[in-house]
């Protein structure tokens, strides 16, 4: 799936208003109450965590929606290494933009960084392999946009956006419909009757399912809570005919060993609902 230009998203635009509206609301009293309106200072995006560094570029949209005026001078890029002591980037002008965005602008970056770092660990276990990584919808509402964000910052790939961009035909789906047969029929169905272009995920528990979903002839079949043997078995039945995905409790000790089978995807709810946040300060510039 093509990843999407995550700076001039609309959803990012309405998060940073939302949110700094959520911070904010009729004032930054603190700051209003003590820095005087004219007064320009600096402050630097200090990395106290080794990892690797995401949420630079969201850090400047902010700064800007807020303040125009406020210039960020960057070292060190979204997707790069950075190590505790390093500046990622100095912030200048209005002492009182700086502090009334402080906040929104480190909780975005810890939290983006976190979830760079452990989707470049687990995706440096897939190389020399074909199988990508994917993320999942298992995000903080409201904040999707910037978790799929930093997992394309990390090297992962992003999955469905959201229930909009993609039919996936789950457990669920299947068991209200019937079979696996008339719920592919009935999505094909709706799909040309909205003039939709829309790709078709089967989600699958057994082998059995995966011949029914191969008849089906759908776009990706997902292999869910399949042990090694099964999703081998799996591919293989599958042969190329459409993408595979195995799915379903994926820890980062499995991976090599799924890519061996020559699966198509991994997808991995841990990279976003289990990333630890990276410590990040914003400092003064004595």
């Amino acid at each position: 799936m093509k990843r999407p230009s995550y700076a001039t998203n609309k959803v990012l635009k309405q998060f940073i208003n939302n949110a700094l509206k959520e911070d904010i609301q009729d004032g930054d009293h603190s700051t209003l109450s003590t820095i005087p309106k004219d007064l320009q200072q600096q402050a630097k995006l200090l990395v106290k965590q080794d990892c690797i560094l995401a949420g630079v570029e969201l850090a400047e949209i902010i700064f800007k929606t807020f303040d125009k005026s406020l210039k960020v001078k960057t070292f060190i890029k979204d997707g790069e290494t950075a190590k505790v002591g390093d500046v990622a980037f100095i912030v200048s002008g209005s002492a009182r933009s700086i502090l009334s965005t402080e906040r929104l602008v480190l909780n975005c970056m810890q939290r983006m960084s976190g979830i760079a770092t452990l989707t470049h660990d687990w995706d440096s276990r897939l190389i020399g392999s074909k199988t990508k990584l994917l993320d999942t919808r298992k995000t903080t509402p409201n904040f999707r946009v910037c978790e799929k964000w930093a997992v394309a910052i990390g090297g992962g790939t992003n999955h469905r956006y959201g229930l909009y961009d993609m039919i996936m035909l789950k457990d669920n789906h299947i068991d209200y419909n019937g079979s696996i047969t008339n719920a592919v029929k009935m999505a094909k169905d709706y799909i040309k009757k909205n003039k939709k272009k829309l790709k078709i995920e089967v989600e699958t528990r057994n082998l059995e399912e995966v011949k029914e979903a191969i008849k089906a002839k759908v776009d990706r079949i997902m292999l869910d809570n399949m042990n090694i043997d099964t999703m081998t078995e799996a591919v293989k039945l599958i042969n190329g005919s459409c993408e595979s995905e195995a799915s379903g409790g994926i820890t980062r000790e499995q991976l090599k060993e799924i890519a061996a089978t020559g699966v198509t995807f991994v997808s991995a709810g841990a990279l976003t609902h289990s990333a630890e946040n990276i410590d990040l300060s914003l400092k003064a510039v004595k």
